[in-house]
């Protein structure tokens, strides 16, 4: 490990109001949680379920900044920005390959220009020249951190290719860890954060979705000493793994963000452990969660920069 200090957990995020947000097609063969039947009124659907969302995340005391999508070019899952950029703590900008091609236009100038004329920001590091070679690592979808302990956890899918997470790694002298998932009908899971999520002192993962029980075993040792919420797969199903640890401002506790579908599938048990350790912020995201197959975590980009 280098010699910098990196925080697990942000007190601000970025977030991308859509102007155009729908069913992508072209990312539908990779996303299982993906559901047609929705597209009706979606733009209009997800800008409340996006603007109550935001309200909510203030109301707790995080620092939210919403950058205005662009009709042109026409990026329907504009509003699931961590997937092409992340920020880090010693000042580092990174820039992912996207699997979809129209998901790689929502690298836009305006939320390169808010980030680079907001923070102090030292270095980008480009990983998308990895497009051309068909290799793809789709943020911190694709990647669950451990910034604290340096391991970055990763499931093979058609969006996370060794060799950039490898690189990736470097970047950070990261540890990573890279295991084979499954959901209910064999298909390997698209993106690791619909399936797990670390938080400071507690870990929200789906077992059952490592099939592999000498990989679980080493998964579960990796994770330490945190408390461990186990989520079935059918609770995977309603995004119960797709959740972020934030930590508000003031003296306040972490705050766990999951939707309310997320929510309303946890069991009495699950939902004690979790609110001993952090508050619970669930929007109501149902249209963004049928149309975009994601869903809280995947809305938020954490900045872990200081302003100039």
């Amino acid at each position: 490990m280098s010699g910098i200090s990196f925080r697990q957990t942000a007190s601000r995020v970025l977030m991308v109001r859509p102007c155009s947000f729908g069913f992508n097609v072209q990312t539908a063969s990779n996303n299982a949680f993906q559901r047609s039947g929705f597209e009706s009124g979606a733009q209009e659907a997800a800008l409340g379920e996006f603007d109550s969302f935001v309200a909510l995340l203030r109301s707790h005391g995080i620092t939210v900044d919403v950058i205005e999508d662009t009709p042109e070019p026409h990026t329907p899952d504009s509003i699931f920005p961590n997937n092409w950029f992340s920020t880090h703590s010693d000042g580092t900008l990174v820039l992912y390959p996207m699997f979809a091609p129209n998901r790689r236009l929502e690298r836009k100038q305006s939320v390169m220009d808010h980030l680079i004329g907001t923070f102090d920001i030292r270095n980008i590091y480009d990983l998308t020249p990895y497009e051309s070679k068909g290799k793809y690592l789709e943020g911190t979808g694709s990647m669950v951190i451990d910034r604290e302990a340096g391991i970055v956890y990763a499931c093979r899918s058609p969006r996370t290719d060794e060799d950039v997470l490898k690189e990736f790694c470097k970047l950070f002298d990261w540890d990573y860890f890279l295991f084979d998932a499954m959901d209910a009908s064999g298909k390997a899971i698209y993106h690791t954060n619909v399936m797990m999520c670390v938080g400071t002192d507690l870990a929200v993962v789906c077992l059952e979705s490592i099939r592999d029980l000498r990989v679980r075993e080493e998964f579960l040792r990796l994770l330490g000493k945190r408390d461990i919420v186990d989520i079935s797969l059918e609770q995977m199903g309603s995004f119960a793994g797709n959740m972020l640890e934030l930590q508000p401002s003031g003296e306040r506790k972490p705050l766990l963000v999951m939707s309310a579908s997320a929510k309303k599938s946890l069991r009495q048990e699950q939902l004690r452990m979790i609110e001993s350790h952090c508050d619970i912020a669930s929007p109501d995201l149902r249209i963004i969660e049928a149309n975009g197959g994601g869903s809280a975590r995947c809305m938020l980009a954490e900045i872990f920069y200081e302003e100039f």
